[in-house]
């Protein structure tokens, strides 16, 4: 095949995965466009533009910076996220079912968060009239939900240096891990007050109406760092899909790189749930959803699984405040009824959790 012939055919693949990319960035920013101005407060576009210009009404410009944008904002950070985390968790442990919710880390944030609650005394200190929690000590639940997932992370990462398991046998481990912190979290919830036990129960539902500025720019902190690093190791991620012997000759460190991936993961994991709680199965959606467009080349597939978790997380969060207006639902919930199915087609697809 003349090289001329193979340039021409490199370019439009390259051009294809580009087009898919700006096809990604235009429907968020439908999304973000139609999110803003659907809700119990019914804006026009023609708001939505003047109000996040400076003018407009005083009213709308309340409801757009203080309620919706926070929530655009938080469905794109959390959404980028959760998919980066899952596409480079299944990179890594070479399992099509890896995510942050399959690997337990969710779960250890849900049990240092009722830890909290129910030990520490953060839970809720008052029910408003319209029969919302409040929660007495929000950052000791955020902290405290945080440190339950870096300990996850911190067996998973220990599991794999010292005993040296297999990236099938890691995806058991979380199973594992995941029953370990579901039982003690019943534990203190067999303990716990009613107050208590509703709160618990508030927390878990993931819901991006949890957080405003200052926790976004936080998550916003914690994306940057390990965005640029998988992004720049795009090619390492890509000689590790053909296997770990041929990724050593070609000069990548496997083992080195698969921890330091693991533990920056399973970080943006763990930030966007201490703040938001358990928002399932975006890490386990988004990769495979690019995946099946783009195929496999790591270059695209973690930028574009971080604008298409951000898609994902906000066209979940407008069904959430549409599907049953004007009661609002967690975006949690919705995303788990999406990301169940899925997940019982790969194990059918695959047959086992090796391949």
């Amino acid at each position: 095949m003349p090289e001329t012939e193979l340039h021409a055919r490199y370019r439009r693949h390259f051009q294809r995965k580009l087009l898919v990319g700006a096809t990604l960035v235009v429907l968020s920013m439908a999304a973000v466009a139609i999110s803003l101005r659907t809700g119990a407060f019914s804006l026009g576009f023609g708001d939505v533009f003047a109000g996040i210009a400076g003018g407009g009404d005083a009213v709308v410009r309340h409801v757009l910076w203080s309620i919706r944008i926070p929530q655009v904002v938080a469905a794109l950070l959390a959404g980028a996220c959760l998919g980066l985390s899952g596409a480079v968790m299944q990179n890594v442990l070479r399992n099509p079912l890896a995510s942050p919710f399959t690997l337990g880390i969710s779960q250890g944030a849900v049990f240092g968060a009722v830890f909290a609650i129910v030990v520490l005394g953060g839970g809720t200190a008052a029910v408003a009239e319209a029969e919302s929690a409040v929660a007495a000590s929000p950052h000791v639940i955020v902290a405290c939900a945080f440190a339950g997932s870096l300990i996850t992370v911190a067996m998973l990462v220990g599991l794999s240096s010292l005993r040296g398991l297999s990236p099938a046998a890691l995806i058991l481990a979380g199973v594992a891990i995941s029953a370990f912190f579901g039982s003690g979290t019943m534990l203190l919830q067999y303990f716990a007050s009613d107050v208590e036990i509703a709160s618990a129960v508030f927390w878990t539902f993931g819901d991006l109406r949890k957080v405003q500025w200052p926790e976004l720019g936080i998550i916003a902190v914690a994306l940057g760092p390990p965005a640029a690093f998988f992004f720049w190791k795009g090619w390492d991620y890509n000689a590790m899909t053909w296997g770990d012997d041929t990724a050593r000759s070609l000069g990548v460190n496997v083992h080195r790189l698969r921890l330091v991936s693991l533990v920056l993961a399973a970080l943006l994991a763990s930030v966007t749930t201490a703040f938001m709680g358990i928002i399932g199965f975006v890490g386990l959606i988004a990769p495979h959803i690019v995946r099946m467009v783009i195929g496999p080349d790591h270059r695209f597939l973690f930028p574009y699984a971080a604008l298409a978790g951000g898609l994902l997380l906000l066209v979940s969060d407008l069904l959430a405040r549409t599907v049953m207006a004007p009661v609002v639902l967690p975006v949690g919930i919705l995303t788990s009824f999406a990301g169940a199915p899925l997940l019982l087609y790969l194990l059918l697809k695959h047959g086992d959790i090796r391949s």
